[in-house]
């Protein structure tokens, strides 16, 4: 058998295996039931596709598909399913400009080797074992040949049983759709009517939304269509290839199937775990693989597709989905389960669908009475949502029967209610609204300097918020907190008292909610980072809640505040519009940190002159950890646009791959954030920051719904601001000196000297000089009786103040054990916000601080994702209590950590 390249132990890419550019998933219908018992998701999905047109692709254009390609992204923008118009990228390997015959043999002698049974649970550490694992396939697939066409799913860690066409006779009977716009688009003739109707109700208007979702349910409950029956397919590691005997061509190709499967244990789209009530619950973990180990999907972010799901679980469990509406459960009459349904419009990556299943509570807007810990509850929200769905509520309970129902049973009965569209506008009373005029919080910054007026929306047809006038007035969106038992007190009194003044914040700096709605989960201590945002849904990390006594003020709030900012700046730059190359990080990230002190800024109501002061303080700060992380990084891991002239480009099928994403280093590092940040500080400060938000609004008013690159962005502003052009500022330069070079561009060191210099920044190093002189005191030889600590006056300082001037004395070679107990004891350490926490336990460790050990020991336990190379100063200090307290930890947090997380933290201690 020929070595699987997938096995390559020496690569860091992930493969994009979908063959976007001859076939596309329009709409994903999902049908899931989790078991916490044996810590899978069972199910099937339902795939409703359309064929590219103008392509003429055979099988044998597809059998490379498999194949690793040369480093791409995607190659197309959004919503497009036309004839190629793409720079196709070179042939990066072998087998892309191969013979077909050699092609053929090639592949062929892969899967003549491929087991025909499932594959055997468990993994091996030999590559022969990992390939047993992975590699799966029906009994009949050596049936078929190289010259039928196959479809290519990303998909890993699932075990799949059956995959078959479905039969949408009945549907297309009953639905009144007519078949001429299907025959007259892709070449779909009359002789395949099932084809045709696919194309009505995948071309239906956005306008009758609900109607289209209401038929692609009614399909997606049809039976195996006779003449077909199940479809033959393989899966390997990383892909699932499905093809029907004697079908050559994607427009020939079956437009409905659906795959029966199930996930397994350890797959690494979702996280089976325990939260801090030690509850069980599972959630969709985000990147590196996304949801290919959730269900096959197409992976590329310009496979944009809408998705309805239904979710079966523990009654006495919430679900919480990335969907458009708060989803109402109904009982499952035959089992203790409730069944939750959930949908989008919005076309959308198959990435940024997101499930969260667990014993959650809804945080009250008021401080919630004490609560027994573990005491079973149904949650609030099911009860809730079920008293205030009124007679204009849409059930879906129609949608649960079997095929029997008519479709005019299911077409008719109120509308859905959504944020855009044909809607039902109503206030959920599940959730939170605040009116900020009567609380005073008016916008200090007025950044609406380029009207909202006039949208011509640029994207495909979807129901889009940006047309409707009541959403841009609507500064604050519903939104709804969610929490283990134990921490809703905390969520209260910092998440959900922040949320609403941080949504109309960003509504005053970037104008439309993209989104209705707004969930936010605090999730369980092992994940695997602070925040995750993604449509109508963020994940939040228990480290940003508030530090200390409720009554801390608003400093306390400051980490929250600010990452509650840079989640929702995601609305924006990351998910209404995305990155049309994942290796374009910076789109998404470095934009959201750079408008998370704008927008938290706002928030704050702070004057310009505090702004631009807090501004600096923060920049000087991550210049010096962008600064450290790339000392101690590989080059290649440093670049922004890693595929430079090559980016956006895919191989004639459309599979790709995503340089360095599986690259362990790659997670923990933050140059995406930090460089892309600081290229846009330095791009404002070319036009001028006011300009240049005003900017933004335009520019999320054109690319909204939309996939870019840099260059987009890039030329858009040069053309708005031609002046710059002319003093020397062009695309390539940008190029040059930011995105396709790793290090540290020349403006950037000049800057950093003017931060350094700034108020804040000299009030901290005027309160680091008292404690290197106190310390000194403390130093004295000889010094055996008791001595009077000198009275100093300390200035208080803020949280990101503390940061800084930790960070500062890290750099002191010696501080007494007395300086560091008086440190403690001044800023009360142990009750500041886990940034603060952090330095301070990297002080404790370097100047082996024994009586605050148990701070270092709570921190790795309680802040996982942000501990990790603190693992790492424990052990290279060579000290045995040190060394022992990194082990201990580590054995505490060991089945919770995240699994990245913890081989990173394994191969340190271990």
């Amino acid at each position: 058998m020929e070595r699987d390249e997938d096995l390559d132990p020496h690569t860091d890419d992930l493969p994009l295996r979908a063959n976007t550019n001859h076939i596309l998933v329009r709409h994903y219908v999902l049908d899931l039931t989790v078991h916490f018992d044996r810590k899978v998701i069972s199910g099937s999905v339902v795939l409703f596709l359309e064929p590219c047109s103008g392509l003429g692709t055979t099988a044998e254009d597809d059998a490379a598909a498999g194949a690793g390609t040369k480093e791409a992204g995607v190659s197309r923008g959004a919503f497009v399913c036309g004839s190629r118009g793409v720079d196709e990228a070179e042939d990066g390997t072998k087998g892309l400009g191969e013979t077909p015959t050699r092609k053929e043999k090639k592949f062929g002698a892969r899967e003549r080797d491929a087991p025909e049974s499932q594959a055997l649970p468990g993994s091996g550490s030999a590559q022969t074992a990992a390939e047993t694992e992975n590699i799966q396939s029906s009994h009949s697939w050596e049936t078929t040949s190289d010259g039928d066409f196959t479809l290519s799913l990303d998909c890993c860690d699932l075990d799949v049983t059956k995959v078959e066409e479905v039969d949408v006779t009945p549907a297309s009977a009953t639905s009144g759709l007519q078949p001429e716009v299907a025959s007259e688009w892709s070449g779909v003739s009359s002789v395949n009517p099932q084809a045709a109707f696919i194309q009505s109700l995948i071309s239906m208007p956005s306008s009758r939304w609900r109607q289209k979702q209401q038929l692609f349910s009614l399909c997606s409950r049809a039976l195996c269509a006779q003449d077909g029956g199940p479809l033959h397919f393989r899966r390997d590691r990383w892909s699932l290839q499905v093809r029907k005997k004697g079908v050559a061509s994607p427009q020939e190709f079956p437009r409905a199937l659906r795959i029966c499967y199930e996930t397994r244990p350890a797959g690494g789209s979702v996280r089976w775990t325990k939260d801090q009530d030690n509850r069980v619950c599972v959630y969709t973990a985000g990147s590196p693989i996304n949801n290919r180990a959730l269900f096959p999907c197409q992976e590329p972010p310009v496979a944009m597709s809408t998705w309805q799901a239904t979710v079966r679980a523990p009654s006495e469990c919430v679900v919480l989905t990335s969907g458009e509406e708060p989803a109402v459960p109904i009982e499952d009459g035959d089992t203790r389960s409730l069944i939750w349904h959930c949908y989008v419009t919005m076309p959308m990556p198959a990435s940024t669908f997101t499930l969260a299943v667990g014993h959650w509570r809804q945080v009250a807007e008021e401080n919630p009475p004490a609560l027994e810990r573990g005491a079973r509850d149904k949650t609030d929200c099911c009860e809730t949502d079920k008293l205030c769905a009124g007679p204009e509520e849409w059930a879906p309970a129609d949608l649960m029967s079997g095929l029997g129902s008519s479709i005019s049973e299911v077409v008719k009965g109120p509308p859905l209610k959504t944020g855009s569209g044909d809607q039902t506008a109503r206030s959920d009373s599940a959730s939170c609204w605040s009116s900020l005029e009567d609380e005073g919080l008016f916008s200090v910054t007025d950044y609406s300097g380029m009207a909202d007026d006039g949208i011509s929306c640029c994207h495909g047809d979807y129901p889009c918020r940006y047309t409707e006038q009541s959403a841009r007035s609507q500064r604050v969106i519903p939104h709804r907190v969610f929490g283990p038992v134990g921490l809703l007190q905390k969520a209260q009194v910092g998440v959900l008292k922040l949320l609403p003044r941080c949504l109309a914040a960003a509504h005053a700096v970037l104008g439309v909610h993209p989104f209705p709605r707004l969930d936010v989960l605090i999730v369980p201590a092992g994940f695997s980072s602070l925040g995750m945002a993604s449509p109508h849904i963020i994940f939040l990390s228990q480290s940003v809640l508030c530090a200390g006594s409720l009554g801390s003020g608003e400093n306390g709030l400051s980490l929250c505040g600010s990452r509650i900012c840079h989640e929702i700046a995601h609305s924006w730059f990351g998910l209404v519009i995305g990155a049309r190359d994942w290796t374009e990080e910076w789109i998404s990230e470095g934009f959201a940190t750079y408008l998370e002190d704008i927008i938290w800024a706002q928030a704050q109501q702070l004057s310009l002159q505090e702004t631009a002061e807090q501004s600096d303080l923060k920049a000087l700060l991550r210049w010096r950890r962008l600064s450290d992380e790339l000392q101690n990084s590989e080059e290649a891991l440093q670049i922004l646009r890693p595929n430079m002239e090559n980016t956006g480009r895919a191989s004639e099928s459309g599979s790709s791959t995503v340089k360095h994403a599986l690259n362990p280093d790659k997670n923990f590092m933050q140059v995406h954030y930090l460089k892309g940040y600081f290229l846009l500080r330095f791009l404002a400060s070319q036009v001028g920051e006011k300009q240049f938000i005003d900017f933004f609004r335009v520019f999320v008013k054109k690319y909204h719904g939309q996939l870019i690159l840099s260059q987009d962005f890039l030329r858009m502003l040069l053309i708005t601001f031609p002046d710059i052009e002319r003093k020397g500022l062009t695309l390539s330069a940008v190029h040059a000196d930011w995105l396709d070079q790793p290090g540290i561009p020349k403006w950037l060191y000049e800057r950093s000297a003017v931060w350094s210099q700034a108020r804040l920044v000299e009030e901290v190093k005027a309160e680091v000089v008292k404690w290197i002189l106190l310390s000194q005191s403390h130093q004295g030889k000889g010094r055996k009786r008791k001595r009077t600590e000198p009275k100093v006056n300390y200035k208080e300082v803020t949280s990101e103040q503390l940061v800084m001037l930790l960070e500062l004395l890290l750099e002191e070679e010696e501080l007494s054990g007395a300086t560091l107990r008086a440190l403690q004891r001044t800023y009360n350490l142990q009750n500041q916000d886990a940034e603060v926490k952090h330095r301070w336990c990297e002080l404790v460790v370097r100047h082996a601080y024994t009586r605050a050990y148990g701070d270092v020991e709570t921190f790795l336990v309680h802040h996982q994702a942000m501990g990790v190379y603190l693992y790492g100063e424990l052990m290279v200090q060579e000290d045995p209590e040190q060394q022992a307290l990194a082990r201990r930890c580590l054995s505490l947090v060991r089945e919770e950590i995240d699994q990245s997380a913890r081989r990173v933290v394994e191969e340190m201690v271990l």
